[in-house]
């Protein structure tokens, strides 16, 4: 397995300054393939106002020539291993621990790569993530010892996917489909149209279903 360095603290892009993060929610970004902690953060003006923001970078570089960063490795159409989804998503609890000790609350949302990682790390912590936002991602095979904890706390989780999106395999998304709504509180929409992206319908959801949150 390929091994996956820490996150680096200094790749994060921040909404407010240290001063104005203890106390508050705290929403974590975790981008897509190829991408960096640049894009997601676009959709920061969008998002309730009373979440503090992390974008986080992913901390693989990808084979030559794609650009940015990944969380784990993908080899071809089937080279996505659980196991690396797994020591992604305890990477991105490392980080947490060190750098998010005075937040209110702590949810994830993620695109793709990163929307697999964030219900990764759902999965490994249940009761210290309050949710978990997944745009264009897949909940990853096999079992946790801790999915029996998700199971009986079933948090939150938003699951948007395009119709028309054909990067993720058709295989991982029926996988998604069954075992989701056995473990977690599931809403979400499949938007006609779509291909591998976040349209404005579904980002009006997400806005919608963290609103909620910060009622909960």
């Amino acid at each position: 397995m390929t091994d996956i360095p820490a996150l680096d603290p200094d790749a994060v892009i921040w909404s407010v300054p240290a001063s104005e993060r203890a106390g508050r929610p705290l929403l974590v970004l975790l981008h897509g393939y190829g991408s960096d902690e640049r894009d997601l953060f676009g959709l920061a003006p969008h998002l309730p106002a009373a979440f503090v923001i992390a974008s986080v970078r992913a901390p693989l570089s990808p084979p030559f020539p794609a650009p940015g960063w990944s969380w784990y490795p993908i080899e071809g159409l089937d080279g996505r291993d659980p196991g690396a989804i797994t020591v992604a998503a305890q990477r991105v609890l490392g980080w947490l621990d060190a750098e998010a000790g005075g937040a209110a609350s702590v949810g994830l949302l993620g695109f793709s790569q990163g929307g697999a990682v964030a219900l990764q790390a759902l999965r490994l912590r249940p009761e210290g993530l309050a949710f978990a936002v997944n745009l264009a991602g897949y909940v990853a095979e096999g079992a946790l010892p801790t999915d029996a904890d998700l199971k009986r706390v079933r948090p939150p989780v938003f699951w948007g996917r395009g119709a028309r999106d054909d990067v993720i395999p058709a295989d991982r998304i029926e996988h998604t489909v069954l075992w989701l709504p056995d473990h977690v509180e599931l809403s979400g929409r499949v938007y006609e149209g779509l291909t591998h992206s976040v349209s404005q319908d579904e980002l009006d959801d997400v806005t919608t279903f963290l609103a909620k949150r910060l009622q909960d």
